[in-house]
């Protein structure tokens, strides 16, 4: 498998030929999408959830579906019947040959004033896991997770204690449009000594193989 590190929280999977597109929303690339023959949207929130790169993915091939929780699917369903899936904590399916499993019903608290909106993770082929805007841990090993390293919602000693609990092979980092150059390797430095993984960053465009 092929990830590529798209901005903020999207990222691309690759395997045998199809691709996987995970959270492209307003702060993402508008090419993010592009050939996608699977979507996976963890919440509605504008820097996950971008509907007009929705859209473009869809129109562009009539094969595309998109996997999302409710509050998503109910916005794009009508333009796309059949193609649009709702889907929720504990379901599994395949899209563009990915076995998937969703983990995962709301969002972190942002504040206690703010109501939470629902949040689902995707965790793919058992091996890289999306938490999308929360620190769910999906209850079984995960080789390579894809870290929300900076939100208006965590604090680093959260993260890092996240990282402890997962504890995955490897951590990635996602959510990152909102951390300065000049605080990364504060980031790069604490998570990594504290964290307990193999813990990377990677600048957009640029990919792994897994």
């Amino acid at each position: 498998m092929k990830l590529t590190k798209k901005s903020h929280a999207c990222v691309r999977l690759e395997k045998d030929g199809r691709t996987l597109v995970l959270d492209p929303g307003m702060f993402t690339e508008e090419d993010a999408v592009l050939g996608a023959d699977a979507l996976l949207v963890t919440h509605e929130h504008p820097d996950h959830f971008d509907e007009g790169r929705l859209r473009a993915a869809l129109e562009a091939n009539p094969a595309a579906g998109l996997w999302t929780l409710s509050s998503v699917a109910e916005q794009l369903a009508p333009a796309f019947p059949g193609r649009v899936h709702t889907v929720g904590h504990g379901d599994a399916f395949t899209a563009a040959g990915f076995d998937i499993e969703v983990h995962g019903e709301l969002h972190a608290v942002i504040h206690p004033d703010l109501p939470r909106v629902t949040n689902v993770g995707f965790l793919v082929d058992g091996a890289v896991f999306h938490p999308g805007d929360a620190l769910t841990v999906p209850g079984r090993p995960v080789d390579t997770l894809l870290l929300p390293v900076m939100a208006p919602w965590n604090k680093i000693s959260e993260v890092i204690d996240y990282v402890r609990e997962v504890r995955p092979r490897r951590a990635y980092d996602i959510h990152d449009a909102l951390l300065t150059d000049l605080a990364r390797p504060i980031y790069d430095r604490q998570i990594g000594a504290l964290g307990g993984t193999d813990h990377q960053r990677l600048a957009s465009g640029a990919s792994v193989g897994l």
